[in-house]
C-alpha cells in the first residue's frame, strides 16, 4: 500500500495566518484553522489616517502555533506522523528591523511597543516621500536604472522605501538594528533556527519584485546608489544578501525540536523557503503561461508568467515587477495589482455605519447591547442588501461614475499620493447607485491592469480569480466579468495560497520532483465561471473611457501633495 504523506500550507494574510493540512497525493484538504492577531485586531500600533500600519512579530509567532495545533485537533488521529513538509506565504513587502540574530527589534524589551521596530504591514503609505527620492535618483543620475524591472516605478509599499523612512523617523531604531528581513524570509527562519542573517535564505519573489534584486546588477543596488539616495543606508547593503536568492522550491532545513515540540509535529518536517500570498496563491490556481491570475481579497494582486525567451531583455513598464522564478521556476513573474479592491466596500460601509456609531451618546433608550446588536446586524447584512439592490440597476452612462483610488493606486505607474472620487451625483442618487458605481470603479482599475499588460505585448489568454471576492459575490465577478469583456473562471479552492504553499512544501519535501508536478498532482481545479455580457461589456467600454478621463483629471489637478 502506497504511504500517505500529507503537507501545510501556511497562509500569513493582512488579519490572520491559515493552516491548511493537504494530502500531497491528491491535494484533498485534510482540515485548516485560521488563528487572528489578537494586537491587530485590538487597532494597536496602526494610525489610519497617517496610513500606518504596523504587525507585532509576536503575533506572528503566536498564531503559527495556534493555526497549527488547531488543525492537527481537527484532523483524523495520527495526521501529525504523517506531515513532510511545511512552506509558508505572506503578505508583503513587509519588513522589519532585527539585531545580529535575526531577532526582530519588536522581541525585546525595549522596543516592544515601538511601532518603528516592528513589521511594516504591505498597505503602510508613511513612505511615499522616501519612494518618490528613490525614484528621481534612479532616473536622473549616472548608473543604472534599477526601477527598469520593476515597471519603472518605486513604491512606498515596498523594502527600501519603508527601511529608508524608519531610520530617518527613529534613531533608536537605526542605532540598534543590524539588518532588515521580510516576513516570508523570517518565519521559515525562525521554525529551522537559521536566523543570521547574513546567511538567511531569501526569498526571490521578495528581492526581485520589492528589493531591486536583479542578476543583471549582481544582486541588489550598489552602495554608490544607496548612499547617495541617503547616507544612512551606507554598509545596510552587505547586511543584507548578495547575488544568491532563493525560489519556493527550495528547502531551508528542517523544524527545530524547540518548534516541532510547539507545533506538535516531528523534527523531520522540511521548511521552504518562503514567499508572498499573491505568489503562492497563483501557484495554487495552477497558473500557467498568458493566465492572469487575479487574487481578489482587500486589494489585489494580479499575477503571470512568461517563458524568459519570449519576453526576452524587454521591461514591462508600469507593473509592480518582473522576476525570474518569482512565482514558478523556469519562467519569469510578472506582478501587478490594485492597492483596494474590497477595501473600496468596506470603507462605503464604514461611512454608512456612522450613525450607528453615535447611537452610544443619543438619548435613545437604547442598552449598550442593543446598540451592539444594532452596529452586529448591520455589519452582517449592509452590503449583502446594497448587493442585492444594486444588482437590480443597469449600468447608465450618466449615473454616477468612481475612481477607486482610495488608497492611492499600486498599478499601472504606482502612485500612493492618488484619491478617489465618486462624480455626477445628483439629488436623485440613491445608496445602491453609489455602491454600484464603486463596484464599477473597481472593475475598470481591474481592466487598465490587463491593458497595460497587453500593450506591453503581454498576451492574455484566460482569467483565473481566487480570494474572498471570487467565493463571496456573484454580483462583483460578474461585473469584472463584463468591464473586462473576458470569461473568469473561479478557483475552486477557497484557499487558494495556502494550497500553493502546500505545493511548494510538497516539492521541498521531494514528494513531488517540481512546482509545476505538485501543481498537476494537487490542483483543486475551476467551480464557477462569468461570461461576459455582450451588451453590457459595450456599455461598459463607454463608462472605461469616461473613467480613464476622470481619473486623468485627478491626476494632472488633484493628487494629494500638488501644490
Amino acid at each position: 500500500m502506497q504511504q500517505t504523506h500529507y503537507v501545510i500550507g501556511m497562509d500569513y494574510g493582512t488579519d490572520s495566518v491559515r493552516a491548511l493540512i493537504v494530502d500531497a497525493a491528491t491535494g484533498e484538504e485534510i482540515s485548516s484553522a485560521v488563528h487572528h492577531y489578537r494586537r491587530w485586531g485590538e487597532g494597536r500600533y496602526c494610525d489610519p489616517a497617517n496610513q500606518q500600519f504596523r504587525q507585532h512579530p509576536q503575533d506572528y509567532l503566536d498564531s503559527l502555533e495556534g493555526s497549527v495545533r488547531a488543525a492537527l485537533q481537527k484532523a483524523p488521529d495520527g495526521t501529525a506522523e504523517k506531515i513532510r513538509g511545511l512552506s509558508i506565504d505572506t503578505t508583503g513587502s513587509t519588513p522589519a528591523p532585527v539585531d545580529k540574530q535575526g531577532r526582530p527589534l519588536a522581541l525585546s524589551p525595549e522596543f516592544q511597543d515601538n511601532p518603528h521596530a516592528m513589521f511594516i504591514l504591505w498597505k503602510d503609505h508613511t513612505a511615499i516621500a522616501e519612494a518618490e527620492e528613490l525614484n528621481q535618483l534612479a532616473h536622473s543620475w549616472d548608473g543604472e536604472d534599477y526601477t527598469k524591472y520593476v515597471g519603472g516605478v518605486y513604491s512606498s509599499e515596498w523594502f527600501w522605501a519603508k527601511i529608508l523612512h524608519t531610520l530617518r523617523t527613529d534613531d533608536r531604531v537605526r542605532e540598534r538594528t543590524f539588518s532588515w528581513v521580510e516576513h516570508c524570509d523570517w518565519m521559515p527562519a525562525v521554525l529551522t533556527g537559521r536566523t543570521d542573517p547574513l546567511s538567511m535564505k531569501r526569498s526571490r519573489c521578495a528581492a526581485g519584485h520589492k528589493a531591486l534584486w536583479h542578476e543583471s546588477w549582481g544582486g541588489l543596488p550598489s552602495e554608490d546608489f544607496l548612499t547617495t539616495l541617503d547616507p544612512l543606508l551606507a554598509g545596510l547593503r552587505d547586511r543584507l544578501y548578495g547575488e544568491e536568492t532563493y525560489q519556493a522550491d527550495v528547502p531551508v532545513g528542517t523544524l527545530t525540536s524547540e518548534w516541532a515540540d510547539r507545533l506538535g509535529l516531528s523534527s523531520e518536517v522540511v521548511v521552504g523557503v518562503g514567499a508572498f500570498d499573491a505568489h503562492l496563491g497563483a501557484v495554487g490556481a495552477e497558473i500557467r503561461p498568458h493566465v492572469l491570475c487575479k487574487v481578489m481579497g482587500t486589494s489585489t494582486c494580479d499575477m503571470m508568467i512568461v517563458p524568459p525567451d519570449e519576453l526576452g531583455d524587454k521591461c514591462v513598464r508600469g507593473i509592480a515587477g518582473q522576476v525570474n522564478g518569482s512565482i514558478l521556476p523556469g519562467m519569469v513573474g510578472l506582478e501587478a495589482g490594485q492597492s483596494a479592491f474590497g477595501d473600496v466596500y468596506a470603507w462605503f460601509q464604514e461611512v454608512l455605519l456612522w450613525p450607528v456609531e453615535q447611537l452610544d451618546s443619543l438619548d435613545t433608550g437604547l442598552s449598550p447591547e442593543d446598540v451592539a446588536a444594532v452596529r452586529t446586524r448591520m455589519e452582517e447584512n449592509l452590503i449583502p442588501e446594497l448587493t442585492h439592490a444594486a444588482q437590480q440597476i443597469s449600468p447608465e452612462v450618466s449615473g454616477p461614475l468612481a475612481v477607486d483610488w482610495m488608497n492611492g493606486r499600486r498599478t499601472p505607474y504606482a502612485n500612493q499620493r492618488l484619491r478617489g472620487a465618486i462624480t455626477q451625483l445628483h439629488l436623485g442618487t440613491t445608496t445602491p447607485k453609489i455602491f454600484r458605481a464603486l463596484v464599477e470603479s473597481t472593475a475598470f482599475g481591474a481592466r487598465k491592469i490587463a491593458d497595460r499588460f497587453q500593450e506591453e505585448g503581454v498576451r492574455i489568454d484566460d482569467v483565473y480569480a481566487l480570494g474572498g471576492i471570487p467565493s463571496k459575490s456573484p454580483f462583483i465577478m460578474q461585473v469584472s466579468a463584463d468591464v473586462l469583456n473576458k470569461p473568469i473562471h473561479v478557483v475552486n479552492s477557497d484557499q487558494a495560497p495556502a494550497l500553493g504553499s502546500a505545493m511548494a512544501a510538497a516539492t521541498v519535501a521531494k514528494i513531488y520532483p517540481s512546482m509545476k508536478a505538485a501543481q498537476a498532482g494537487m490542483g483543486a481545479g475551476f467551480g464557477d465561471q462569468y461570461t461576459p455580457d455582450t451588451e453590457r461589456a459595450e456599455l461598459y467600454d463607454t463608462l472605461y473611457r469616461k473613467y480613464e478621463q476622470l481619473g486623468g483629471f485627478i491626476e494632472n489637478n488633484l493628487t494629494d501633495g500638488n501644490s
